[in-house]
């Protein structure tokens, strides 16, 4: 094979660099290739050797053998990095981590969607405007009644006295037995008897039912517990016995309000308990004891408890909240 070659290249040069057209048509002798290896992927087909080889091939520049002509796989693609400006002028050279797009020269897109109140429409952005506004009075309303319950007498104290006080209690009413001179010493537990009518006509009482211990076992143990199991009960207790007497007798608008208010709630109660029918009537006592003094105090007090009874109490539609069905079957509804 390499004498074919030599001849060729030898007469090539003795004509000039042209191929005669005579050429075309003749043998052609195909440059040896180096061998690759025989796992390597065939790039080629054989039709389109076959083709390649009826073609003749280009003459080389200097006049020498036509260099083989080889077909190849296409590259991938590169991936496309920035070209920063390199050290000296007029070359570059490839930085993989871009800068980010200064913020300030990134145009503002107006098609980019608006977000918050801003996004609704015209109607809902005055209704949002105006729920706002009136929660804010709302909120400045209830400040300042509370203000004027805990600030001492003054002259809006006195000419809105009523109002102040229809608005605080009894769910806002403030006390300050928690701080000095003399903090509150005693355990007070509130406890209900009910009289009931069964469902075959007769009536009985149930025995004390200790509501504080309900809350206290809700509590102990709950590390988030609600407001209404730690105080809806006590301070319905402690509203009850600041506008009565020692002989439970009424001290004026705030005394019926009280009887209303914890009957109400101690009906709520029952309601969780399977008293066997309709309560017609409850009775309410508190326990009090005095909490023992610790061991390095030189005070004495007397820990056994001491009960405050009240009358029985009619339970009426009145006393009955939402949703509490007083123990009535279905079919009496």
């Amino acid at each position: 094979m390499d004498s074919y070659n030599d001849e060729d290249a030898e007469g090539a040069a003795s004509r000039g660099s042209a191929v005669p057209p005579d050429r075309a048509s003749g043998p052609v002798r195909r440059a040896t290739q180096p061998s690759q290896p025989s796992d390597a992927p065939q790039r080629t087909s054989e039709g389109t050797r076959d083709s390649l080889a009826d073609q003749d091939p280009l003459p080389a520049p200097d006049g020498g053998p036509s260099p083989a002509i080889r077909a190849e796989a296409p590259q991938a693609a590169k991936p496309v990095t920035a070209a920063v400006p390199g050290p000296r002028s007029g070359t570059t050279h490839r930085d993989p981590f871009p800068p980010d797009p200064d913020p300030d020269s990134v145009p503002l897109d107006p098609d980019a969607p608006t977000r918050g109140i801003a996004a609704l429409s015209l109607p809902y952005q005055v209704a949002v405007a105006v729920s706002l506004a009136l929660i804010a009075v709302l909120a400045g309303v209830h400040v300042a009644m509370v203000f004027l319950h805990v600030a001492p007498s003054n002259t809006a104290s006195k000419e809105y006295g009523k109002a102040i006080d229809a608005w605080v209690y009894p769910e806002f009413e403030q006390n300050w037995k928690l701080f000095a001179p003399n903090p509150l010493q005693q355990n007070v537990a509130v406890q209900v008897k009910a009289e009931v009518s069964t469902p075959d006509g007769d009536r009985r009482s149930t025995g004390w039912i200790d509501l504080s211990a309900e809350d206290g076992d809700a509590i102990r143990g709950n590390l988030l517990p609600s407001h209404t199991q730690q105080n809806a009960l006590r301070r319905a207790w402690d509203f009850y016995i600041n506008s009565h007497d020692d002989k439970n007798r009424s001290s004026g608008l705030r005394g019926q309000l009280s009887e209303s208010y914890v009957r109400s709630l101690v009906m709520a109660r029952l309601e969780r308990h399977d008293v066997g029918g309709e309560v017609e009537r409850i009775q309410l006592r508190s326990s009090t004891s005095a909490v023992k003094a610790p061991d390095w105090s030189n005070e004495k007090f007397d820990l056994r408890p001491q009960f405050r009874v009240l009358p029985w109490w009619t339970v009426t539609a009145a006393d009955l909240p939402g949703g509490v069905d007083n123990g009535r079957r279905e079919a009496d509804r």
